[in-house]
């Protein structure tokens, strides 16, 4: 079935079948060889490139693609192999920057439909690796009010006092009060290009967010606690419950908007009909490693690593813990694994509703 079905992959609004492969590691070795599949096994329905220019030159065509330079050795592939097979099978050369140098992949050849077919290959190639990269960036409401932040340093004092004797449940295991925020999205910028890229779609989002919010603060009132999984017992993620105090469903309209702006921009995937608005209070990722940020999965653990809590107790007692209200006016870019001056994630770029 997997071969009469191929799963789809969307490119620039082009539609392609991906056939499945065996895939190798990758590992850097001596002179930036790279080991790899011999190449990008898609199929496109149609492998006309109308994405990029073609230039005509004297000695036939050319097209420059921009690759972050940390996808180059997919492209290489070990030794060379991968461009030296696709550069074989559509009659081209593949020009790429010396690894680490920011820069453009470009393609020559003697016709131009030769130059169309590596182009999409190359193109399907580096898209099939880009989603194998971490996050760097992700898109957030902050949380850290001073009112929030009083709120949950009160709520886990109290969880420490009265449930430290359930299993997992630990100190370790609870958010920074500094970086407490909605995740909206998140998203794998490999460049400055790419950042920059995407703090121009965030401000593309402004006008409509003020629409939305009327160009006032979004009044937010943070009460109750909920978990992510099925049994109670076995919890790897706690998160606060945020709502707008009139109870109208604008915070979610207005996170489902942005994702599906940055998904059209192509800077996100999308993973959910709609966004899953939480405020982590407790996870279980930070249990070994405090930098790791939220995102409902793995992160430097794998899942098997991952030591689940029993929050029963916690449910019970807490479950409508009131964190406090706020007035939220700032949808955040951020960085992953870094912090500015007042202990929150370093802030790429940002819009407001006012």
């Amino acid at each position: 079935m997997e071969v009469l079905r191929p799963s789809l992959i969307n490119i620039k609004g082009r539609i392609y079948r991906r056939n499945i492969i065996k895939e190798e590691q990758y590992e850097e070795e001596e002179n930036f060889s790279y080991t790899g599949p011999p190449e990008s096994e898609y199929l496109a329905e149609d492998e006309t490139c109308d994405s990029y220019c073609i230039e005509q030159t004297d000695k036939g065509f050319r097209c420059a693609i921009d690759v972050p330079s940390v996808l180059y050795k997919y492209i290489i592939g070990k030794k060379g192999d991968t461009r030296r097979r696709l550069e074989f099978d559509t009659k081209t050369s593949i020009s790429i920057p010396k690894q680490g140098v920011e820069g453009q992949v470009v393609i020559t050849g003697s016709h131009r439909a030769a130059v169309s077919s590596a182009v999409t290959r190359v193109e399907l190639l580096v898209e099939s690796f880009r989603k194998k990269q971490p996050f760097t960036h992700f898109l957030s409401f902050p949380l850290n009010d001073p009112k929030i932040q009083e709120g949950f340093l009160k709520f886990k004092k109290e969880v420490l006092q009265q449930c430290s004797q359930d299993h997992g449940v630990e100190e370790s295991i609870f958010q920074n009060p500094a970086k407490l925020h909605l995740t909206i999205g998140t998203l794998s910028l490999l460049n400055d290009m790419e950042v920059r890229k995407a703090c121009e779609a965030l401000q593309e989002c402004q006008n409509s967010m003020r629409d939305l919010t009327e160009g006032k603060p979004l009044p937010l009132e943070v009460t109750g606690i909920e978990y992510m999984n099925d049994d109670p017992a076995m919890v790897d993620v706690l998160y606060a419950k945020v709502n707008v105090k009139d109870r109208s469903d604008k915070l979610q309209v207005i996170a489902d908007r942005l994702v599906e702006h940055f998904v059209s921009a192509g800077l996100m995937v999308k993973e959910w009909d709609r966004v899953k608005l939480h405020g982590t209070v407790m996870n279980t990722l930070f249990r070994k490693d405090s930098t790791v940020e939220d995102r409902d999965g793995p992160g430097r653990q794998t899942m098997s690593e991952r030591e689940a809590f029993d929050a029963r107790n916690i449910l019970q007692k807490f479950g409508a813990h009131h964190f406090g209200e706020f007035e939220l006016n700032t949808v955040l870019l951020s960085q992953r694994y870094s912090a500015d001056c007042t202990g929150y994630y370093t802030s790429a770029g940002s819009i407001t509703f006012q």
